[in-house]
């Protein structure tokens, strides 16, 4: 038997260093370049989008990445893997809406229907939705993007509160408004337009999405979007676990082993045993080992933290210490490709002024203690006159360094 080809946690470190661009290398020359190299960005919050470039290529601008979001439209915003607000560019766009759009726009309408059926004010769920959903896109037709209060005052269905039964723990008045609109958004017939705020807040308008695109999405089926989407990720993040795929994608098993195969992928063995998976003509390649002096910082739900459900190779027992009880990554501070710790914003007032403190779970040698507080400086530069914008999702060593700097 041939022996399989094997990739050491320190080669996977390598190759995730160079080819997530956290070395910041090649300055990629647009927002849209940088997303497509991490084939998306998160936006759960919306600050990561912007910090997460900054992290790659800190030659765009706070300016630059509005611009691509809502000037140029290079990259969107949409409800995609996971049920997991993401940007893209326009060509993965069309990846995600034929792999996952269906599949969450039908997680989002179950979830509406289970409310409703046990509701006392609805007599007939589905007509209920469809019936708002027609009114939310004749209104959102009818002019440009509008925030969801706008909406509200504008569709009456969408400001109706529904009515839990009396006798149940979740009993009380709900809005349905922003889960239609969530609905819709998933299901690719309208997109999160311009913040309606600071580029560091969520406020968000909603506009039709052929309109906003200027085309119609590309219609690609679920067999051509798991193979554009599965292949850009081995690419990436490369080799990854089957469990590492389907997770990543919010699919199922059954339909990565299908797309795997598809791609004629090398199986390698791993440092934890398990198997990987890295495309044809990538089982051999030799990423060089970051620099000795190697440091970034990254933000909460970076695409990097949050790329493989099995994270051991670059987390070790830092896991733990910096991700919540629901796997949410908080921010990160590397160095040659290792977590070593998290960060915190200073608090606001502080006597240093604007940057950063560091939360380190390993012991680093004062070179790269001080690197990564200059990066830190950085960050707080690039923000201004805006502060650093502080992380929603904290593991317990933020939490408690951010407790003992109140």
């Amino acid at each position: 038997m041939a022996v399989r080809p094997r990739i050491t946690d320190e080669q996977r470190r390598a190759r995730q260093w160079h080819r997530q661009l956290l070395d910041r290398h090649e300055a990629p020359p647009t927002v849209a370049a940088v997303a497509d190299r991490l084939v998306a960005l998160h936006a759960t919050t919306a600050s990561t989008v912007y910090l997460s470039t900054w992290a790659r290529a800190p030659q765009l601008t706070v300016g630059d990445v509005d611009a691509a979001l809502y000037e140029h439209r290079s990259v969107v915003k949409h409800l995609g893997m996971r049920r997991t607000l993401f940007v893209t560019s326009q060509d993965v766009l069309d990846e995600v809406l034929g792999a996952v759009s269906a599949r969450v726009a039908a997680s989002e309408r179950t979830n509406m229907l289970r409310d409703l059926r046990r509701s006392p004010d609805i007599d007939d769920p589905d007509t209920w939705i469809d019936t708002a959903c027609a009114a939310a896109l004749a209104a959102l037709d009818a002019g440009g993007p509008q925030p969801t209060r706008q909406l509200r005052a504008a569709v009456p269905i969408l400001a109706q509160r529904i009515e839990g039964p009396a006798d149940s723990s979740w009993g009380g008045p709900m809005q349905m408004g922003s889960r239609i609109l969530n609905y819709l958004a998933a299901s690719g017939q309208i997109v999160r337009g311009p913040d309606d705020g600071p580029w560091y807040t969520s406020r968000i308008t909603w506009g039709p999405m052929a309109r906003w695109l200027g085309r119609e999405p590309a219609g690609l089926s679920l067999d051509q979007g798991h193979l554009g989407l599965i292949e850009r990720w081995l690419r990436v993040f490369g080799p990854g676990t089957e469990t590492d795929i389907a997770w990543w994608l919010g699919s199922t098993k059954t339909a990565v082993r299908r797309t795997l195969a598809q791609l004629q992928v090398v199986e390698v063995d791993l440092d934890d045993g398990q198997t990987g998976y890295v495309l044809p003509d990538d089982a051999e390649t030799a990423d060089p080992a970051p620099d000795d002096d190697a440091v970034t910082l990254l933000p909460e739900l970076d695409p990097t933290t949050m790329g493989h459900k099995q994270r051991g190779f670059f987390l070790g027992e830092t896991e733990k210490l910096l991700f919540d009880r629901n796997g949410n990554g908080g921010t990160t501070a590397w160095w040659r490709g290792q977590v070593v710790g998290g960060w915190l914003p200073r608090p606001a007032g502080d006597a240093r002024g604007p940057g950063i403190e560091l939360v380190l779970c390993d012991k680093v040698p004062a070179r790269v203690e001080r690197a990564l507080r200059a990066r830190g400086d950085e960050l707080a530069r690039w923000c201004a006159p805006a502060p650093v914008p502080r992380g929603l999702y904290l593991g317990p060593a933020q939490k408690a360094a951010g407790h003992q700097n109140r």
